[in-house]
C-alpha cells in the first residue's frame, strides 16, 4: 500500500471531523473524550497487567481519544492541568503515537493528532512480533534530565490503569531509544523515554 493510501486510510479510521491534507504537518482532530465510565478504580487497579499480546483490530477514535486524554490530556481546563502531574506543572513531555500510517504528536490543548511523519516506525521498536503487531504504540518523549522517568511513568500507568478499565491489553517496553530518536528528527535535548504498545486482545 502507497503511503498516502496508508494515510488516508488510517484518517478514516480515526473519522476526521476536519478535512486535512496529506503530508507532514497534516492534523486530526479526535472526538471529545469521554471522561465518564469503565471499570471503578479499585478493579482497574486489580486487573491492570501486562500483556505481550494484540490483535491487529484498529482502536477506534474515540477510544484514543480517551487514551490519549487518560496519559496527558486536560482535565482542568480553566487552569490547564493535566491528568498526569509534572515537576513545577512544566507539562515538558510529549506522547507521540506509532502506527501503520505514520508518526503522530498529541496536541491535548487542541485535542488533536499533528502527523510529523508517513513513516511505520514501529519496526524500529525492536524484533518482538508483538510490538509490529500492536496498532498503537505510545511513545513518551522529554528532556534527558532527572525527572523524565518520573513524568513518563505517571503517563503510562495513567494508560495501564485506563487499558484494564476498558479491556486493552498494554505493555511498557524498552526500545532503542537513540535510533528511535534519531528516526523521529527531535528537537536538541529530547529524547524518547520509554514506549507503550496498546491493541485489543489476540
Amino acid at each position: 500500500m502507497k503511503t498516502s493510501a496508508k494515510v488516508f486510510l488510517f484518517l478514516g479510521i480515526l473519522s476526521a471531523v476536519h478535512n486535512v491534507q496529506a503530508g507532514e504537518g497534516s492534523f486530526q482532530v479526535l472526538p471529545e473524550p469521554q471522561i465518564y465510565g469503565g471499570k471503578p478504580l479499585m478493579e482497574a487497579l486489580r486487573d491492570r497487567q501486562t500483556v505481550r499480546s494484540f490483535s491487529s483490530k484498529p482502536i477506534e477514535p474515540q477510544v484514543l481519544s480517551n487514551m490519549l486524554w487518560a496519559a496527558f490530556g486536560v482535565n482542568r481546563r480553566d487552569e490547564g492541568k493535566r491528568t498526569a502531574p509534572t515537576a513545577l506543572n512544566k507539562q515538558n513531555i510529549d506522547v507521540y503515537v506509532l502506527s501503520s500510517s505514520g508518526v503522530w504528536r498529541y496536541d491535548a490543548v487542541n485535542n488533536r493528532l499533528i502527523l510529523l511523519s508517513q513513516t511505520d516506525l514501529r519496526p524500529l521498536l525492536n524484533s518482538q512480533d508483538f510490538a509490529t503487531k500492536a496498532p498503537v504504540t505510545l511513545l513518551y518523549v522529554a528532556g534527558n534530565d532527572i525527572v523524565s522517568g518520573m513524568h513518563a511513568g505517571s503517563l503510562y500507568q495513567n494508560v495501564g490503569l485506563f487499558c484494564a478499565s476498558f479491556g486493552l491489553n498494554n505493555v511498557v517496553r524498552r526500545m532503542d531509544k537513540d535510533k528511535l530518536t534519531k528516526a523521529l528528527n527531535l528537537p536538541e535535548g529530547k529524547e524518547v523515554i520509554v514506549s507503550q504498545s496498546v491493541g485489543y486482545p489476540d
